[in-house]
C-alpha cells in the first residue's frame, strides 16, 4: 500500500494566475449581493466566472473571491451580531463530541480520504425517540493492522437532551472505510434495520429486537465490494417488500491508489484552479449501480441490469433515493453523480425503469452542465402537491432547484427563487427541506465543507470548514438566506458531510445531525422563538405496503392549504432522515384533513382533533395512538 505521506510528497503546488479588472469587479458585485439582501433579490443571475477550468471535479468556472468585512473568505464568515436565532448547537451538551470521523489524512492527499459520511435518524428500539447512527471512515494504520479501526457510533436517545453511544454493544461498529447508511424495514418486523455501505464489502444490520444488530449482508447478497455510497430503500415493484439501490462511486485499489503522473490518471485531472490536488473523481474508472430486489426470505437478487438502472456509462454515483414524482403510486429514482449526468429512472410499473434523465431535465443544470452533485433534498416548497428537487454540488458553482412542472419534467429555477448566487462559493453536500419555524412552507438547510485542503492557503473566497446555509421560503416564491448570527448554530463552521433533519426531542421543531470530516459530529437544536402549531405522523404499513410505510404519501389541507410529506429512506447526503412526517401549522389550531397514499395502493383518510401532538396511523386501522409534543 501507498504511504498517504508519500502520496503527498508527489504531489506539487502551483500559483494561481493573478486577477483581472473584470475579476475585481465580479469580485465587488459577488460580495455586495451576498451582503444586500435588496440586491440579491433584484440579481437573478449568478456574475460570470472569470475562466473556465479542467480539474478532477466539475464547476462553472473560477469566480472572484468573496469576502466578509474582516476579509475571512464568505464560506467561514459573513456572521452578524443580530438577527432571528435558529439553531443552537448542543453537540457537547448532548454527548456527541467524545467521538469523530476519521478519514485517511488530514493532508487528503486521495480522493478516498475527502467524502466522508452520512447520518442515520432511527428508533432502533422502538421507544418512541430518534436515535442516530454516524458512519465512520478508516486510517491507514487500521487497515493495514497498526491500529484499531475507527468505530462508526449509534448514540441512544436517553429523552432527557443526552445521548449515549452504544454502538459496540448494539455490534454496528462496521469497522470498515464508511460512506452512507439507509434505514429500512426490510423484513417488515417493525424494527429498523440498517445498510451501510463502505469501500469494500458492505454491512446490513438486521435489528434483533433487543438493543443489538446482526450482520447478514453476506447471507442477504447485498455486501458488493467495491466504493458503495448513498444508498436508499424503497418498494419499487409494489409487493409490499423493501428493495435496496446502492450507487457505484469509482473503482478503487489502496494498493493502486490514482495519482498524479500515474499511468491511472490523466495529470489535469488532478488539479484545481491551477494547484495540484487528488486525482479525481475525472479520469478514474466509475463504478456501476446496483438494484437489489428483496426476495421476501431475507435474501436478495441483482436486478440491475434486467431493470435498467446498472449505469452502464459507470457515472460517479454519490447518492440515491427512491420517491413518486408524478403521482402514479410507483417510486422513482433519483441518482446524484459527481462530475457527470444525474440518473432520472422512471418506473414502468413492470420490474423495469426508463432512463429520462436528459428528458426530465435532471440530468445537468439549466445551463446545460453536468455538476459534481453530491445530496438530494426532496420537498414540496410551493405546496403543489408535487415533490421538487434540490441538488448540492461543488464549489465555483451553484445549487440546483429543479422545480417539478408536472409529467416527470423539471426546470431550474435556483435564479428566480434566490437561491443561486448566495450558494456559488460553498462546496455542499447534505441538504434537506425542512419547515424549520412551522409556517406551513418547507425551507432549505445546506450543509458544506471542502474537499481540499488547499483552498485554505490560497484566496479563492471558499474554506475546507464552511459554515451552513439556512434559506426561509417566502411563500413558494423565493428564498431568502437566513443570517448567521454569531454564537448561534448557522455561525458554526465546520467540515460538514453528510446531515441528517428530524425531531430529536419530540418537541415538533425539525433538528439537524451534520457528521464531520476529521472532527467530531454537530448538533443543531432547533431553538426557533415562534409558537407555531404542528403534527406529526408515524406511519405503520399493513398487509400489502412495507411496514415502516417507507413510500406513503401524506396530504395535510388546512386554512385552504395543501401540504405534502413523504416517507423516505436515504437522500441528503449519504444520509437518512426522521422517518416520521412532519407539518407545520402556522397558526392554526385544526386541521381540515389529512390523506395518506399507502405504498400498497390504497388510500386513508384521518381526522385530528388535537394540534402539537404526534399521530401513530396503522393501515387500514387508522390512528392508534397520540403522543403530546414536549414542551419547550
Amino acid at each position: 500500500m501507498l504511504s498517504p505521506s508519500r502520496a503527498h510528497r508527489i504531489r506539487s503546488e502551483t500559483s494561481s494566475a493573478g486577477r483581472s479588472l473584470a475579476g475585481a469587479f465580479s469580485h465587488l458585485l459577488f460580495g455586495a449581493l451576498l451582503c444586500c439582501p435588496a440586491l440579491m433579490r433584484a440579481q437573478q443571475s449568478p456574475p460570470a466566472p472569470m475562466a473556465t477550468q479542467q480539474g478532477g471535479a466539475s464547476t462553472a468556472g473560477a469566480y472572484a473571491p468573496v469576502h466578509d468585512a474582516e476579509h475571512r473568505p464568505i464560506t467561514a464568515g459573513g456572521m452578524v451580531d443580530q438577527g432571528p436565532v435558529v439553531f443552537e448547537d448542543i453537540s457537547r451538551q448532548a454527548g456527541l463530541t467524545a467521538w469523530q470521523y476519521r478519514g485517511g489524512t488530514p493532508a487528503k492527499a486521495l480522493i478516498v480520504e475527502s467524502l466522508g459520511g452520512g447520518v442515520g435518524l432511527l428508533d432502533y428500539d422502538n421507544d418512541g425517540w430518534l436515535d442516530i447512527y454516524l458512519v465512520n471512515g478508516m486510517t491507514y494504520d487500521a487497515l493495514s493492522g497498526k491500529a484499531p479501526a475507527p468505530h462508526a457510533a449509534l448514540f441512544h436517545n436517553n429523552h432527557d437532551g443526552t445521548f449515549t453511544n452504544v454502538a459496540e454493544k448494539a455490534g454496528v461498529t462496521n469497522d470498515r472505510w464508511g460512506v452512507g447508511v439507509a434505514v429500512g424495514d426490510y423484513d417488515n418486523d417493525g424494527w429498523p434495520d440498517l445498510y451501510v455501505t463502505n469501500v469494500g464489502k458492505n454491512r446490513l444490520y438486521h435489528n434483533n429486537h433487543d438493543g443489538t444488530f446482526t450482520d447478514l449482508a453476506e447471507q442477504a447478497g447485498v455486501a458488493l465490494g467495491t466504493w458503495s455510497t448513498g444508498p436508499t430503500f424503497g418498494d419499487y415493484d409494489g409487493d409490499g417488500k423493501l428493495d435496496l439501490f446502492v450507487p457505484g462511486y469509482a473503482a478503487y485499489d489502496f494498493n493502486d491508489p490514482p495519482l498524479a503522473g500515474s499511468r491511472r490518471v490523466v495529470s489535469n485531472f488532478c488539479q484545481f484552479r491551477g494547484v495540484s490536488v487528488f486525482c479525481g473523481p475525472r479520469g478514474l474508472k466509475g463504478e456501476h449501480d446496483h438494484l437489489f430486489h428483496n426476495n421476501g426470505d431475507g435474501t436478495f437478487t441483482d436486478l440491475s441490469i434486467k431493470a435498467g438502472v446498472a449505469d452502464s456509462p459507470g457515472y460517479f454515483g454519490l447518492t440515491a433515493v427512491f420517491a413518486d414524482l408524478n403521482g402514479d403510486g410507483r417510486p422513482e429514482l433519483l441518482v446524484a453523480d459527481d462530475s457527470t449526468p444525474n440518473y432520472l429512472y422512471r418506473n414502468k410499473g413492470d420490474g423495469t425503469f426508463e432512463d429520462l434523465s436528459f428528458e426530465s431535465g435532471y440530468a445537468v443544470n439549466g445551463e446545460g452542465r453536468e455538476t459534481a452533485s453530491m445530496g438530494i433534498a426532496l420537498g414540496d416548497y410551493q405546496n403543489a402537491g408535487k415533490l421538487d428537487i434540490l441538488n448540492t454540488t461543488f464549489s465555483d458553482d451553484y445549487k440546483v432547484l429543479y422545480r417539478n412542472d408536472g409529467d416527470l419534467t423539471f426546470s431550474d429555477v435556483s435564479r428566480d427563487t434566490g437561491l443561486a448566487v448566495a450558494t456559488i462559493p460553498f462546496l455542499s453536500w447534505g441538504d434537506g427541506f425542512i419547515d424549520y419555524d412551522n409556517d406551513g412552507w418547507q425551507d432549505i438547510f445546506i450543509a458544506s465543507g471542502h474537499v481540499y485542503p488547499e483552498v485554505d492557503r490560497h484566496d479563492w473566497g471558499t474554506s475546507f470548514a464552511e459554515r451552513p446555509l439556512l434559506f426561509r421560503n417566502v411563500s413558494g416564491k423565493k428564498f431568502e438566506l437566513v443570517p448567521a448570527v454569531k454564537g448561534t448554530g448557522l455561525a458554526v463552521v465546520i467540515p460538514a458531510r453528510g446531515a441528517a433533519f428530524g425531531d430529536l426531542f419530540n418537541d415538533g421543531k425539525i433538528d439537524v445531525v451534520l457528521n464531520n470530516i476529521d472532527a467530531p459530529p454537530t448538533l443543531l437544536r432547533n431553538v426557533h422563538a415562534d409558537r407555531h402549531h404542528w403534527i406529526e405522523l408515524r406511519l405503520l404499513g399493513g398487509a400489502k405496503s412495507p411496514r415502516d410505510a417507507v413510500g406513503a404519501t401524506v396530504y395535510l389541507t388546512h386554512s385552504h392549504q395543501t401540504q405534502r410529506a413523504d416517507v423516505l429512506s436515504g437522500g441528503s447526503f449519504a444520509s437518512s432522515n426522521d422517518p416520521r412526517v412532519h407539518f407545520g401549522l402556522g397558526d392554526d389550531k385544526t386541521v381540515d384533513s389529512i390523506e395518506i397514499h399507502w405504498p400498497g395502493g390504497s388510500v386513508e383518510k384521518i381526522r385530528v382533533t388535537a394540534v402539537d401532538r404526534i399521530y401513530t396511523v396503522e393501515e387500514g386501522k387508522g390512528m392508534i395512538s397520540v403522543q403530546p409534543g414536549q414542551s419547550k
